[in-house]
C-alpha cells in the first residue's frame, strides 16, 4: 500500500506542476500566451499523468482486495516484483495512451483565432479551436476515456464488492470499523477523481460547455490534489497526534 501511495504522491506532484504554475502566471499577468509546442507538451504531460493516476487507483483497489480478502496470501500475491510491474504498467500505459490521443488532436487544422477558453491546454478545450471535422478525434478521446477511466473503475467496483462481502462476513465489529477506515480514504479519492474525470471526458459534444469544463478541471487539478494528503492523513494516528500538539501549543501560547 505504501509503495503505491509513494508513486501516487510523486505522480500528483508532477501532475499539479504541469498546470498550476502556468495558471498562476496567467492569472497574475496580462500576457496570457503559450507557444503551440508548449501547449502540446502541457497536454501530453497532463493527460499522461492523469491517465496513469486512473490506473494506479485501480491497482490500489486490487491491493486492498488482496489484503482484506486473502490476508494470509497477501505477501505472496503482492510480491515486490509484481508491485514494480504493476507500477511500471501504470506509468507506461498512461503516457502511451496520452501520446495517441494528443497525436490525433495535433493533426487537426487550427485556422484561428487560437484563443483557449480554459485555464490551461487541455484536450477538449484545444479540440474546440479546430476549424475542421473533429468527429474522429471525439471518438478517439471517448474510446481512450472508456479504456482508462471505465476499465479501472470496473476493477475498483468489483474489488470493493468483494471487500464489502468479506467485511459483512466478519464477526468482529472492531475489525469491520478498521477495514472500512482503511478503505475509506481510497474510496473518497476514487469518487472525487473519477466523478469529475468521467464528467469531463465522457460527455457528448452537444452537452459540453466551456465554463463547465473550466470548473471541472479546477476541481481535479487543484482541489482533489489539495485534499488527498488530508484524506490519507486522517487515518494516521501519528499525524493526527502531531497536528493536535501544534494546535495545542498555539492555543496555550495565546492564552
Amino acid at each position: 500500500m505504501y509503495f503505491f501511495l509513494a508513486n501516487l504522491s510523486f505522480l500528483e506532484v508532477c501532475y499539479t506542476t504541469v498546470t498550476i504554475p502556468q495558471m498562476l502566471i496567467n492569472l497574475a499577468s496580462s500576457h496570457k500566451t503559450i507557444s503551440f509546442w508548449g501547449c502540446a507538451l502541457q497536454m501530453y504531460l497532463f493527460l499522461g499523468f492523469g491517465m496513469a493516476e486512473c490506473v494506479f487507483l485501480g491497482v490500489m483497489a486490487y491491493d486492498r482486495y488482496t489484503a482484506i480478502c486473502h490476508p494470509l496470501r497477501y505477501g505472496t500475491i503482492m510480491s515486490q516484483a509484481l508491485c514494480v510491474k504493476m507500477a511500471t504498467a501504470a506509468w507506461t500505459s498512461g503516457f502511451f495512451n496520452s501520446m495517441v490521443v494528443n497525436a490525433s488532436v495535433l493533426w487537426l487544422p487550427f485556422c484561428g483565432p487560437n484563443q483557449i477558453n480554459h485555464y490551461f491546454c487541455e484536450v477538449p478545450a484545444v479540440v474546440r479551436l479546430a476549424c475542421g471535422d473533429t468527429s474522429l478525434n471525439q471518438t478517439v478521446v471517448f474510446i481512450f476515456s472508456v479504456l482508462v477511466l471505465l476499465a479501472p473503475f470496473l476493477l475498483i467496483l468489483v474489488s470493493y464488492v468483494r471487500i464489502i462481502a468479506t467485511i459483512l462476513g466478519t464477526r468482529s465489529s472492531q475489525g469491520r470499523r478498521k477495514t472500512f477506515a482503511t478503505c475509506g480514504s481510497h474510496l473518497t479519492m476514487v469518487a472525487m477523481y473519477y466523478g469529475t474525470g468521467m464528467a469531463m471526458y465522457m460527455r457528448r459534444k452537444s452537452k459540453r460547455s466551456g465554463d463547465q469544463d473550466k470548473m471541472l478541471s479546477i476541481f481535479y487539478t487543484v482541489i482533489v490534489p489539495l485534499l488527498n494528503p488530508v484524506i490519507y492523513s486522517l487515518r494516521n494516528k501519528e499525524i493526527i497526534g502531531a497536528v493536535r500538539k501544534i494546535f495545542g501549543r498555539k492555543v496555550s501560547s495565546q492564552a
